[in-house]
C-alpha cells in the first residue's frame, strides 16, 4: 500500500499540480492587491472619490445603548466587495486565458519548428464525407459558371 502511495503522490503530473496550485495561490494574492490597491481606487476617484469598499445597503442600522456600545451590530448587504471581486475575477480570467493561448501557440510554434528540422510535412486531417460532398459541389459549381 505504503509503494502504491509513494507512486501515486510522486508521479511528475501530481507534483506539476500542486506547483501550479501554490503558484496560483500566489497570484491570486498579487491580482487582490492590485485590484484592492491600484485599480478601485482610480474607478472610485473616476467616479467622484466612492470607495468601494463602503458601498452597502443598510438593512437594518447598528444600536447603541448610551454608553455608545453597539448593542446589536448593523446588518448590510456589502455589493461594494462583491464589485471588487468581480474584478478581481476579469483580471484573473484575462491574465489565465492570455496565459492559455501563449502557451498554446508557443506549443504549435515548437511543434511546427520540429516538425521543419526532423523534415516532416505536417499531415492534413482525412476530410468528412459532408466536406468532400461539399467541395466537389463547389469544383461543379465553379466549373459551371466558367
Amino acid at each position: 500500500m505504503w509503494k502504491e502511495f509513494k507512486e501515486f503522490a510522486f508521479k511528475g503530473n501530481v507534483v506539476d499540480m500542486a506547483i501550479g496550485v501554490i503558484i496560483g495561490g500566489a497570484f491570486g494574492k498579487i491580482v487582490t492587491s492590485i485590484v484592492n490597491d491600484l485599480v478601485m481606487p482610480a474607478i472610485g476617484y473616476l467616479l467622484a472619490g466612492i470607495n468601494f469598499s463602503d458601498l452597502k445597503i443598510v438593512l437594518s442600522p447598528a444600536v447603541y445603548d448610551a454608553a455608545g456600545v453597539v448593542t446589536s451590530p448593523e446588518s448590510a448587504i456589502m455589493y461594494g466587495n462583491f464589485v471588487q471581486q468581480c474584478v478581481d475575477f476579469l483580471i484573473i480570467a484575462v491574465c489565465v486565458f492570455a496565459a492559455v493561448k501563449f502557451i498554446n501557440k508557443a506549443s504549435v510554434l515548437g511543434k511546427k519548428k520540429e516538425a521543419e528540422e526532423t523534415g516532416e510535412t505536417p499531415e492534413t486531417p482525412a476530410m468528412s464525407a459532408e466536406a468532400e460532398l461539399l467541395t466537389e459541389i463547389r469544383d461543379l459549381l465553379a466549373d459551371k459558371q466558367a
